[in-house]
């Protein structure tokens, strides 16, 4: 009995490893995505930054979720970006929402907002203090998703050719300046011209515009915008803490694996921490090459200038949010946000600050 048991056991195994073995490997689907970007190729912390969030998307999924990315004009022109997501022609883009506001106006408070929000005020509002219910409640009708991905924090207020000393000068000033910055220097007077970022230095120096911003000293240096203009202004009241949003098509989204959707979302805030962080790291070396280095003049708005600007800046902001109920809801919860935390940084940011540089 313990012989024919025994040759019953074997045969039985024999049997189930020759079905093991017989059984195909499972082939692996791969998920191949096109991302779509307002930035030139590789373009140091705003290209980079969209190649990063590909990278990581791809490596944190083991090559399940391969994703592409396409710089400015090589699939579609830079301000085509929210449409080509929005139409599925790309399933991701990399922009800036302001770039949309002739599309979806409440957009620009997602971007950044002049004498608003600082990067790190920015990313407490849409991750705790419901700005991302309200940004996803904006994009929906597009059947796009957006969330950060990346942030340049307080920019500097751009390169002139001329001195600013009053607000006489900012007069007839054709600058490349976006967004509600852009507005800002309209009812002052100036007129605001929007162009991508690849296009300024040619306008620059052809006389295209009088002046430009574009982010701060580590990107201003790579376009060698100080070849241009000698003028190099700051604050940059109109960018203080401006947002870079991954772009997601909602539908291309949905049909992913939970597991993927979790790597998208979650390569998104890693991206949006680590951008930050080399800014952080990059402009100040590079300011000193600016000025110590190519000699450029750096000035600081005169304060009555800079005064008026915050008066006007309101104004916009207030306006925009009566254009319809979406944007009067996004202002509410933003301007709550905002002031909940000017009375905080004063005594925690700003007070550490002047204590620390003695002032």
């Amino acid at each position: 009995m313990d012989r024919r048991d025994f040759l019953k056991k074997t045969g039985a195994a024999a049997v189930a490893g020759a079905g093991m073995a017989a059984a195909p490997a499972i082939a692996r689907s791969t998920i191949k995505w096109k991302m779509v970007t307002t930035w030139p190729k590789n373009f140091p912390g705003l290209g980079t930054g969209a190649n990063n969030l590909a990278r990581l998307i791809t490596e944190m999924s083991g090559g399940r979720l391969k994703v592409k990315v396409y710089g400015a004009k090589e699939l579609v022109p830079a301000f085509e970006v929210f449409d080509a997501v929005s139409h599925g022609t790309a399933e991701m883009g990399h922009a800036s929402a302001y770039y949309w506001k002739g599309k979806v106006p409440e957009a620009q408070f997602f971007s950044t907002m002049p004498f608003g929000m600082t990067a790190q005020e920015m990313n407490g509002w849409i991750y705790y203090g419901g700005g991302q219910q309200l940004w996803d409640k904006a994009y929906e009708p597009f059947g796009v998703m957006g969330r950060p991905a990346g942030n340049t924090g307080v920019q500097m207020g751009g390169w002139f050719n001329k001195e600013i000393n009053s607000l006489e000068d900012l007069k007839g000033l054709k600058m490349r300046i976006p967004g509600l910055g852009g507005e800002v220097l309209k009812r002052l007077g100036g007129t605001p011209v929007n162009l991508p970022g690849g296009e300024l230095f040619t306008a620059l120096t052809s006389g295209t515009i009088d002046a430009t911003e574009w982010v701060g000293p580590y990107n201003d240096l790579a376009f060698g915008l100080y070849k241009a203009a000698k003028y190099y202004y700051y604050p940059g009241f109109h960018e203080p803490g401006t947002i870079l949003e991954a772009l997601i098509n909602r539908k291309a989204f949905e049909e992913l694996p939970r597991d993927l959707q979790a790597i998208v979302l979650n390569a998104c805030k890693v991206v949006n921490m680590d951008m930050l962080a080399e800014y952080s790291a990059r402009n100040p070396g590079a300011l000193d090459q600016l000025v110590n280095k190519h000699g450029v003049q750096l000035r600081a708005y005169p304060d009555d200038v800079l005064q008026q600007l915050r008066k006007v800046s309101v104004e916009v902001a207030e306006e925009l949010a009566g254009q319809n109920q979406a944007a009067a809801e996004i202002y509410k919860s933003y301007n709550a946000f905002l002031q909940a935390s000017r009375k905080y940084t004063r005594i925690s940011d700003l007070a550490y600050l002047e204590a620390r540089d003695g002032r």
